[in-house]
């Protein structure tokens, strides 16, 4: 079986570059204590398993200086929109199945990325929802290699819609669970 790969997207956790819109509901230092928190917890509980390839793709270029803990491997993330970026690092991985995932999903296990690695064994591509129209996860198997994220509405309750819209007819799709991601105060979880 080729070796599944796992990516995430992820920013160096520094107060002023990460969760804007989180931060304008609860101030940038809680924006940045909530996210470090978060990416830490995520990056512990998906690193331990030995089920696939660890990387993060992190930006601003600083990045490279932040104490990334191990198994993961860091890389910086390409330049142009987030479609473009997600793509280049979708098709930078090994020749196994990729999944791309961002860093502020609280709750995130496992078993999560495992049920849409499974789905990618069965699909060209698989995609896991948000409950904000958005999608928290999107994987690639080694034989799809269109691009459908050309025309998507991004940070909007259309880019999930518009993105399924950008793949060929034909083309199978798969689904993991629904989830939800953290970009304003509403989307924390309850204490």
């Amino acid at each position: 079986m080729a070796r599944r790969t796992l990516i995430i997207f992820a920013k160096a956790p520094r107060r002023g570059l990460v969760k804007s819109r989180l931060a304008r509901d609860i101030g940038a230092a809680a924006a940045t204590r909530w996210y470090r928190q978060n990416l830490a917890t995520t990056l512990r509980r998906l690193g331990l398993t030995k089920r696939w390839e660890c990387r993060i793709i992190a930006a601003p270029y600083h990045a490279v200086t932040w104490p990334w803990p191990k198994p993961w491997r860091f890389s910086h993330q390409a330049r142009g929109d987030l479609g473009q970026r997600m793509l280049k690092a979708l098709r930078s991985a090994t020749k196994g199945p990729t999944v791309l995932i961002g860093s502020d999903i609280p709750g995130i296990e496992p078993q999560h990325i495992a049920t849409a690695f499974n789905a990618l064994e069965r699909n060209d591509a698989v995609f896991g929802p948000s409950a904000d129209g958005g999608y928290w996860l999107v994987g690639f198997s080694p034989r799809y290699r269109g691009n459908p994220f050309t025309d998507v509405r991004w940070s909007t309750e259309w880019a999930l819609e518009d993105t399924l819209a950008g793949f060929r007819p034909g083309t199978r799709i798969g689904f993991a669970a629904e989830m939800r991601d953290v970009d304003e105060a509403t989307d924390l979880p309850a204490a």
